[in-house]
């Protein structure tokens, strides 16, 4: 489907779940001295305008990242997550948010690489652009994700990360994300894989995070966050969660400190609540 536009929801809750849960994965990555490759099959633009075009049409992001910014008791990881957005808003005010690409790219050091794949014609061409000075070590690619992610692996160093994030508009995201994770880990076993999915009342979205654990894999984590109690007409997405196959061992420790702070925070009614699980392995 290319209608969709991350722009719409650019900053909100579940980008900022995502982004935290990034972040922490890409911090892991380079405590060892050997280079990886970090792998995105839904880029999207890379970067987002927060005071023009879609995203002020709903607003989103003062449901997310604007709730973080007004705060001064911000947990540790959560203050760096901050401090990347408030790097790319150097005067101050909130113009401009950062995607899984720019966020990756600030975090990737010198022999690191990164693989951005997006349909989407018109976000491919933004997300080109805004990578135009980056170099050899970003490569941008006009395909499908999917298709993109199983020529990618595995990965030349054999360290990578690959974050899998399709916008769940088509029905058939909830069986694809499955489908392509099950032949990744064939071809890169050792990989790290974090998917993000959406808390909706559909049927598929309820059953997802069942599929996503039923997938032969040595260890996982899934982590989602409810910001608010579902809607008794079945409409709108009440919060989203990351699952992380391959998870590093620091990765449940670390969301075990932010996910009560950003229950409180980002909670907006008596619902909000979080859910962290895991497996050790098979």
């Amino acid at each position: 489907m290319l209608s969709y536009r991350h722009a719409f929801h650019a900053g909100n809750h579940a980008d900022v779940l995502k982004h935290l849960v990034l972040m922490q994965l890409l911090d892991y990555f380079n405590q060892k001295d050997k280079p990886y490759w970090a792998i995105d099959t839904h880029a999207g633009a890379g970067l987002y305008a927060l005071d023009t075009g879609y995203a002020q049409q709903n607003a989103e992001y003062h449901s997310g990242i604007t709730r973080l910014l007004a705060r001064d008791d911000l947990p540790a990881a959560v203050a760096a997550y901050v401090g990347l957005v408030r790097q790319l808003n150097p005067a101050g005010t909130l113009r401009a948010y950062p995607g899984s690409p720019w966020i990756a790219q600030q975090l990737l050091r010198e022999h690191d690489q990164l693989r951005l794949f997006e349909l989407h014609p018109t976000d491919s061409q933004l997300l080109g652009a805004n990578f135009a000075e980056a170099g050899r070590r970003v490569k941008v690619q006009n395909i499908d994700g999917f298709a993109g992610l199983k020529a990618a692996l595995p990965p030349a160093p054999r360290r990578g990360l690959v974050l899998i994030d399709p916008s769940y508009e088509e029905k058939q995201d909830y069986q694809r994300v499955p489908a392509a994770l099950k032949d990744a880990l064939k071809r890169f076993a050792t990989g790290t894989y974090a998917v993000w999915y959406p808390l909706l009342q559909r049927h598929e979205a309820k059953h997802f995070p069942a599929a996503l654990k039923n997938i032969p894999a040595n260890s996982w984590l899934n982590v989602n966050l409810t910001v608010c109690t579902p809607r008794v007409d079945g409409f709108g997405m009440h919060g989203s969660g990351m699952f992380v196959i391959n998870p590093p061992w620091t990765l449940r420790a670390g969301l075990q400190g932010i996910m009560p702070y950003l229950t409180k925070v980002l909670g907006q009614d008596g619902g909000a609540r979080f859910v962290l699980e895991g497996s050790e392995g098979r």
